[in-house]
Parts: structure tokens; sequence; C-alpha cells
């Protein structure tokens, strides 16, 4: 019988799968490295299980410990699947960047997790490395992981990754290509890879607001390089101990825009629903095309899946309000509002009730609906009037006042379209998503949309 005796012996062995619509230009093979098949659905799986190991074979964690690390999520899913085969207990500390999904997973495997601020130097108490480091002073039995530092992380995929990679391509790579962040896979994989063909090229892929690529090219920790960025998983405001630069022959930065709209692209056009570190690293490569050459073998290396980042890139709202995603139909403006539930009213309702509503929602177009169907509308400016000429019509029904219909639309109509059907006469449009719920698009709206 094929029986694994724990999930901790599924890690590793992840498939290496050829791109075919993305990299149709470039002249050669491009194969991506797809880790989210891991049992944590993530690269950081192996360095995790191999940072337990060595501190246990080195007598720094013991039965009944406590493991802790300062994760983004990933490596804090590997170390929580460990902790749980090996009988440790979990604390991790991550950033307030980072996607809520990350922390209840992890919270979901029994950690504990303490979500510290981004934007503070490393050295600062309330980093997210220094509470770590605090945390290991404080309780006794413990033991911090330390993945930037610890070259445990770099030697799992020296072990693993690299020669998977060498027996899949039989020994055939050219190129091998990865976003950069503790250091430990890109450095791990190239230093395998080196010693089988020192001609390989190792190009790491880093993010702008990192200082990694200005140290590679010159050897100065220069912080003015130290931005924010959106990007997760890669990119640092230090160089972590798991660097050896001589192993790398390149760094290329990606924006935060670029990397998210190419993760998008890989899982409609790929299949393939993988983080934000994948759509940097393909985005990287694409910029870098032109050096490729027809007989070369690139292997692209996607760290994790994209079920961590659902409320972010896969989030239509969260993408528009960003820039990172063009507003170009009705459904494109109301994803970037949220789709609320639309506000109506029917014909039988008081026209106070309908000024009330407008007032409550802070909106000036109210359909009138009859049913599932529209049968007219009001607006602020056509109820002033009336008001204005006759006070006491606040108590009449609205159908006495009540204006033609928003004209309804498909809800993949441009934008282009909608603003030419707004006019002085028809301030808004209406459209049904997929549910046959209503959705209401006001000239605010198309202005707000073509202004970003």
């Amino acid at each position: 019988m094929d029986i694994k005796n724990n999930i901790l012996e599924t890690i590793g062995n992840t498939p290496l799968i050829k791109l075919n619509k993305i990299t149709k230009d470039i002249p050669c093979t491009v194969l991506a490295k797809v880790e989210y098949f891991n049992p944590g659905n993530s690269i950081k799986d192996r360095m995790a299980l191999k940072m337990v190991e060595m501190a246990e074979k080195d007598g720094k964690l013991k039965p009944g410990g406590t493991i802790i690390e300062c994760t983004s999520g990933n490596t804090g899913m590997g170390l929580a699947l460990t902790a749980v085969v090996k009988g440790y207990k979990c604390i991790f500390t991550t950033t307030d960047k980072q996607s809520k999904e990350k922390a209840d997973i992890l919270k979901a495997l029994g950690a504990e997790v303490i979500v510290c601020p981004t934007n503070v130097e490393p050295e600062d108490p309330r980093s997210y490395y220094s509470v770590a480091r605090r945390l290991e002073k404080e309780i006794p039995n413990s033991y911090l992981c330390n993945q930037y530092d610890n070259l445990a992380n770099r030697l799992a995929h020296y072990e693993t990754t690299g020669p998977e990679i060498w027996k899949q391509t039989n020994g055939k790579i050219t190129h091998l290509v990865c976003t950069a962040g503790t250091g430990g896979t890109v450095t791990g994989v190239a230093m395998f890879l080196k010693e089988k063909n020192p001609d390989i090229q190792v190009w790491a892929i880093d993010v702008y607001g990192s200082l990694l690529t200005k140290y590679f090219r010159t050897g100065e920790v220069d912080m003015n390089e130290v931005h924010p960025y959106i990007s997760e998983g890669f990119g640092e405001d230090f160089v972590p101990k798991n660097y050896d630069m001589s192993v790398i022959d390149y760094f290329e930065q990606v924006t935060d825009k670029a990397g998210a709209v190419m993760a998008r692209r890989l899982a409609k056009e790929e299949g393939m629903f993988c983080g934000y570190s994948a759509g940097s690293c393909l985005q990287g490569l694409m910029q870098l095309k032109s050096k490729l050459k027809k007989e070369d073998i690139v292997v692209c290396i996607f760290h994790d899946h994209g079920s961590r980042y659902v409320a972010k890139i896969y989030n239509d709202q969260w993408m528009i309000e960003r820039g990172f995603l063009d507003v170009k139909t009705f459904k494109d403006i109301i994803s970037g509002r949220g789709m609320k539930k639309l506000v109506s009213v029917e014909a039988g309702q008081t026209v106070s009730e309908a000024v009330e509503l407008m007032k409550k929602y802070d909106i000036e177009h109210i359909p009138v609906m009859n049913g599932n169907g529209t049968v007219g509308a009001i607006s602020e400016s056509g109820l002033f009037q009336k008001i204005f000429a006759n006070p006491e019509i606040k108590n009449s029904k609205i159908e006495s006042v009540i204006e033609p219909s928003y004209p309804i639309v498909d809800f993949d109509t441009p934008v282009e379209k909608l603003s030419s059907l707004i006019n002085k006469e028809n301030g808004a449009v209406l459209a049904k998503d997929e549910a046959g719920n209503f959705h209401i698009v006001t000239k605010y709206d198309v202005i707000q949309a073509l202004g970003k």
C-alpha cells in the first residue's frame, strides 16, 4: 500500500508545469515549479520542516517546546503543520500588511498570531522581528526559528527544490527565476544548480521599495531605497544571512501593480491560482524576455496559492481602490465601490420617506420598483423643485411625483456607453447582476471611474 505516515511526508516533489499562453511571445520554454502542491500550499513547508529538524538535532528544540517565528503566513503554515505532527506549540508574529486569511489559517491550526505594525524599523521594539526575539527570551523552552538568518532555510532548497528541478528538466535548465525575500529559496536552489552547471543564470525578482536590488548591485545597504510596498512574500528592508549574492546573476524589480495583475492573468489564462509573488516572478521574467534564446529552458518558482489573497489581489474592489485594475464596465464600477444592496422605493410610499432615504444613504437617485421590475424613478433635483413649489407634497404618494425609469443596460456595458446614457433627463442607469439583482450607477460614479 502507498501510504504516508503523516502530512509532513507529502512535502516536496511538486510538479513542473509548462506555461503556454502568457509566455507565447517568449521564444523559449518557460516552466513553473508550482509549490502550492505542498500540503501547506507553499514552498515554505520545505524550509519550515528543515528548521525544526535541525533545531531538534542541535538540541535547541525539546519535546513540549514552543516554536516562535516572525512570518507573513506561509512559513507559519509550514511550522504549524510540523508542530501539529511533532507536538509543539506555536506563536507567530506577523505584520498588518499581510492578508487576514493568512492569520486565520494559522489560528485554525492551533497557533497564536500576534499582529505588529509594518512601517517601523526592524530594530523598533514594535516590529514583528523584535517582538519575536522578546518572546523567545520570555518563554521557557522556546525556539525562534528566524527564517531570515537560519541557514537551514537555504539548506532545505539545496537538498530538495534544487535537485527536483535538475531531475525534472533532465539537467537542461538554463535559467532560474525566483522572487527574493528571505533569500532561502533563490540561494539554496541556485547553490545546487550552479554546482551542477555554473552557466545556469539565476535571476532574482525584487519589488520597488525593497533594498535588495541596490545591495546586490553596489554592496550598499541604503535605507533610502526602502519605502512601503503592497506586494507580499518578497522584498526586504534588510539583508538576511541566507543570501549568497555570488550565486545570483541578476536582480530585476517589479511594481506592486504589475505583480498583482500578472497573478490574475495566471489564474485566467493558465489555470494556475497562485499568490502575489508568482505574479511578480512571471512579470519579472516578462521584463527580461529579450535576454532569452530559443533553446533556453526557464524555470520560474511559484511560491504559494491564491487562496491566501482572495480578499486582496483577487478582489476587484481592492484592486480598483489601489488603481491596479482599469475600470472599463458597469460591473467594474460597482465592484470598485462594493456591491451594496440597491436602495429603492415603491410607488405607494410617501415622498417624505424617499427624502429620508436620500439623507440616510447620501444618494440623489432612487429607482421606483414594483416587484422585480422598475416603474419609474425619483431624483433629489426633481423632488426639490416640486417640494419648493408645494411643501405639502411631502405627504403625497411617490406615484404623484414619479419620473421616467432609468435606462437598463447589460452588466458588462462599457463606461463610455454609460456616460452617453446619463444626461440631464437620466441621472443614472441600472443593470442586473448574474443573480438577477439590480444595481445603479450615477453620473458621479462615472466621473469617479474615469478620473482614476
